[in-house]
């Protein structure tokens, strides 16, 4: 079976003509609109897919009057009365019995071979999410479905935000920490071990509940591809397409607790969650003073959004009464003591990390990370795309200690892809990628560390903060200084060329006084030269 990295689909490169052995299951929730459950049921019937390997699920949503199957169409019926369309879905899902699972919405209409497009992927890996590409009609509805649905249905708009994500992600291969946000039910196919996987959908979501899913069947090791071949109408706009804003404040009130990916939901410093983004594993039965050291550490970390199993036999503890410090499992009691209320530890039998977690970190204990350990190799594993962060904590004869940093999704991958005897390593590194680290520059230490208590850290913060206002000010001062400088040298350099200029005059004038002086010496001189000689013509008598 192809190993896809990533989301890069493009490995598996399915035949352009197949022969269809897998069965589809086409699930549809209606609540009402029967005219256009009437075109979609018979866009259906038109598929170029064989009719033998397609089952036809309607589930009728508590509409009044009841829905009807027009004559001739080859479905199934079902009633579902606790509303909301993840309850309807799931009536369906229980009621499928395909190799694939096809949603589709009550008001999609399908063009001939859009289910063919969808089943040529799934017959070429079975782990994959396929959606096909929606065009929103305004058109009036037509009494019978057209035989050219582009002349009857067109001019539409295309699903806007689908095209915008498919195309700055280049075809969803790269670029996207969320490939799954492109699993939507209106018309999404996903391979039926995947569904059943991940489960079904949440019905105690009122929105969102295809993003929701979406991210579950990631974590199930999902691949998530648009086909554009896949194509169908909506017939009208969605309610997301009028009310999206408001949709959106109700949809993110509810997912953020569901979805860790969307860390953006989750700004607050302190908040626990249903799903946190990070459980950390330590093995209970390694010693008090060990097990403490390390999960301590782990709850006093930056890494907030984090949870810790701490596995032992914690069922089989009896505490002895009467004489505590001789009790053989002492080291156990303490432990499950220390922890009993701490609502982010969890003290387990077996290793119980919930499905929907992004990232399993395993230390061992007695090892300490680092206030920001943690989320330092959760940058490592974002940065590099990494299915597994390995930490080296020591090497010896008997061999190597080291912590890991698991991302679940490239393990579910890799779990369906591993050939027998295969190390799921190896596989993991296809998939994704595997780092190896030094622990003690991740910050991993023997020595438990000094714990900053929230005042600690308040005041820290404080301060923190009191000096950057200090130093801003400071900042502030010296520009201001260096502008006044800066006015104080243009007045010097103005200065310097006015002085510049009285220097040359100066330097003129006085070469002109010399010249003149010079002048002057000569004129007296030639004077007193004839006077002399006239004196001594008289006195000699010559």
């Amino acid at each position: 079976m192809a190993r896809v990295r990533g989301n890069d689909y493009r490995v598996l490169q399915p035949p352009e003509h197949f022969t269809p052995e897998l069965r589809v299951s086409v699930i549809i929730p209606a609540y009402g609109g029967q005219r256009k459950l009437d075109l979609v049921l018979r866009a259906l019937a038109r598929q170029t897919y064989p009719a033998e390997l397609t089952e036809i699920i309607v589930v009728d949503n508590g509409s009044v009057p009841p829905l009807r199957l027009p004559e001739g169409v080859d479905a199934r019926l079902v009633l579902c009365e606790r509303p909301g369309r993840a309850s309807a879905r799931n009536a369906g899902l229980a009621e499928a019995t395909g190799d694939v699972i096809h949603w589709l919405d009550s008001d999609v209409v399908l063009t001939p071979g859009a289910i063919e497009a969808h089943m040529r992927w799934h017959h070429t890996a079975p782990y994959l999410s396929v959606t096909g590409y929606l065009r929103f009609t305004s058109a009036e509805l037509p009494e019978a479905l057209p035989d050219d649905l582009e002349a009857a249905f067109e001019p539409a708009e295309p699903h806007a935000w689908i095209v915008g994500l498919v195309e700055r992600t280049d075809g969803l291969t790269g670029g996207t920490q969320r490939p799954f946000s492109l699993h939507v039910g209106g018309a999404t196919s996903v391979g039926a071990r995947l569904v059943e996987a991940a489960g079904p959908m949440d019905d105690e979501l009122i929105l969102g509940q295809d993003t929701e899913m979406g991210y579950r069947l990631a974590q199930a090791g999902a691949v998530f591809i648009p086909e554009p071949r896949a194509r169908a109408y909506h017939l009208g706009p969605t309610m997301r397409m009028r009310e999206q804003k408001r949709i959106d404040r109700v949809s993110h009130a509810f997912v953020a607790d569901r979805i860790p990916a969307y860390q953006w939901l989750r700004t607050h410093p302190d908040r626990q969650w249903k799903i946190p983004y990070v459980t950390a594993v330590v093995d209970g039965t390694a010693g008090y003073d060990n097990v403490r050291a390390t999960v301590d550490a782990l709850l006093a970390g930056t890494a907030g959004d984090l949870s810790v199993v701490v596995v032992g036999p914690w069922d089989e503890l009896d505490r002895d009464r009467r004489a505590p410090l001789k009790d053989p499992n002492l080291e156990l009691v303490l432990v499950h003591g220390h922890y009993e209320h701490e609502s982010r530890v969890h003290l387990a039998t077996t290793e119980e990390v919930h499905p929907s977690v992004p990232f399993v970190l395993r230390v061992p204990a007695g090892w300490v990370p680092g206030e920001d350990t943690v989320s330092r190799l959760l940058n490592v594993a974002k940065a590099d795309e990494a299915g597994l962060v390995g930490v080296l904590l020591d090497e010896t004869p008997e061999g190597v200690t080291a912590a890991r940093l698991e991302r679940v999704s490239s393990f579910a991958r890799a779990r369906l892809l591993a050939r027998p005897g295969e190390p799921l390593d190896d596989v993991v590194d296809e998939v994704s990628a595997v780092r190896w680290v030094e622990g003690e520059t991740y910050g991993f230490g023997r020595e438990p560390a000094e714990l900053l208590g929230r005042r600690a850290a308040y005041r820290a913060r404080t301060e923190a903060r009191a000096e950057a206002d200090r130093l801003a000010k400071e900042n502030e001062r010296l520009r201001a200084q260096v502008g006044k400088w800066r006015d104080e040298a243009g007045k010097w350099r103005k200065s310097a060329v006015e002085l510049r200029r009285e220097v040359g005059t100066l330097r003129r004038d006085l070469h002109a006084a010399t010249r003149a002086e010079r002048a002057a010496k000569v004129g007296v001189r030639f004077k007193l030269t004839g006077t002399v000689k006239r004196a001594l013509r008289r006195a000699t008598g010559h």
